[in-house]
């Protein structure tokens, strides 16, 4: 059961400057056999990892590397233009969608044929178009490792082939990427889909193009995406997402001999011994008692994070609010500077979220962002709150 709420007053700092910070903790899954040399699962919303081996270490990851591409591709802003397909997208070696040079095809449906077939030739199409030529294109890649914290990854082209040395990633870093790119409801959908139909300009018939992932075709029936991938130097490798009682979950598989097997293992695993439990709603706290902060603290949105049933046992909750202005001072309109304090979760002593409160009844203008955080770190001790 979830302990009752209390809560006090004291300085703090707040460590990451984030409106809503998650905190993964790390789960052993002892009981969970996989066959890759690396794996991970990790559920969405929080990033929390629920089951790791070996998530750390550097791996070659094949056409896994496509889903970097894909969400590029898509946050480009370009995915109604018409690509033309060059002599070099169009000899492209490995998986193909067999595109012909001068070949006219609207990159969305490039983007399909990547993530559905694994076409390497859309994947040079793509990067020709969105990154000017293929080498730009992968400087854009790289941008993006470093803007999702994908400290351990390092891409040399848009597909995956063994061409380069320095083209690798882990476990955990290709769940970041998946956890990012399944934000967009674009890639979402695309990822998510089963048959993708396009036009073929240079045929009387159109292109019609099946997942390449059987999870999502019909071995697991919570699955919701993801991408297939193999060469040579790599081997099997797998990213697919599954959803559940509301509970999404992400599995990354590197070097898996029996990768389809490994996810349903880990996500059978995940929704068996975790719950998204939601610990506290959003809107205004209600067990604060005492002036000026009764009735007027609110927390912005709901705090959910997957917990196992014994775990749920020893959930704690805190309330940290700065020390309050002179009374006198209650009704003036820069009285109180958001956020005034944090909602704390914690279990066992470790924190799982750390969540800004504001101060709602007072109308006052934006601070900007800057301002939000500064305010945050300048949080002021005081005293006890208990109601």
């Amino acid at each position: 059961m979830i302990k009752s709420v209390h809560t006090k007053i004291g300085v703090f700092i707040l460590i990451a400057a984030l409106l809503f910070l998650m905190i993964p903790q790390n789960a052993s899954g002892e009981g969970v056999g996989v066959s890759a040399r690396s794996a991970i699962l990790m559920e969405q919303e929080t990033g929390r990892v629920l089951y790791e081996k070996d998530a750390y270490t550097q791996r070659r990851i094949a056409s896994i590397t496509k889903i970097m591409t894909a969400i590029v591709a898509i946050e480009s802003g370009k995915l109604d233009d018409t690509v033309v397909i060059s002599a070099r997208a169009a000899g492209t070696e490995g998986s193909s969608l067999y595109l012909k040079e001068g070949e006219k095809i609207k990159l969305e449906n490039l983007v399909y044929g990547l993530m559905l077939r694994s076409g390497n030739d859309a994947a040079v199409a793509i990067a020709e178009a969105v990154g000017g030529s293929l080498e730009g294109f992968v400087n854009l890649m790289n941008q993006k490792v470093e803007e999702i914290g994908m400290s351990n990854t390092v891409f040399a082209n848009p597909h995956g082939l063994d061409d380069h040395e320095n083209h690798f990633s882990t476990a955990y870093d290709m769940a970041l990427l998946t956890q990012y790119a399944m934000n967009n409801e674009i890639y979402q959908a695309i990822s998510g889909t089963k048959v993708h139909k396009a036009p073929n300009e240079k045929e009387n018939w159109d292109y019609v193009w099946r997942n390449k992932n059987k999870l999502l075709t019909g071995l697991y029936e919570n699955s919701t995406g993801g991408k297939t991938g193999y060469t040579k130097r790599a081997k099997r490798t797998l990213v697919s997402t599954a959803e559940r009682d509301g509970m999404q979950l992400i599995a990354i598989t590197l070097d898996a001999p029996s990768d389809w097997n490994d996810h349903i293992a880990m996500f059978n695993f995940g929704y068996t011994n975790y719950e998204l439990t939601l610990l506290q709603s959003k809107g205004v706290l209600k067990n604060l008692k005492e002036e000026p902060y009764k009735g007027r603290i609110k927390l912005n949105r709901d705090l959910f994070y997957p917990l196992t049933e014994d775990e749920r046992e020893n959930i704690e909750s805190t309330i940290q609010l700065a020390k309050p202005p002179q009374k006198s001072e209650w009704d003036k309109q820069d009285a109180f500077h958001n956020p005034v304090g944090l909602y704390k979760v914690t279990l066992n002593n470790e924190t799982l979220i750390k969540a800004p409160l504001t101060y709602e009844t007072v109308e006052k203008k934006s601070e900007g962002f800057w301002g939000f955080f500064r305010n945050l770190f300048s949080l002021d001790s005081g005293r006890d709150l208990n109601g």
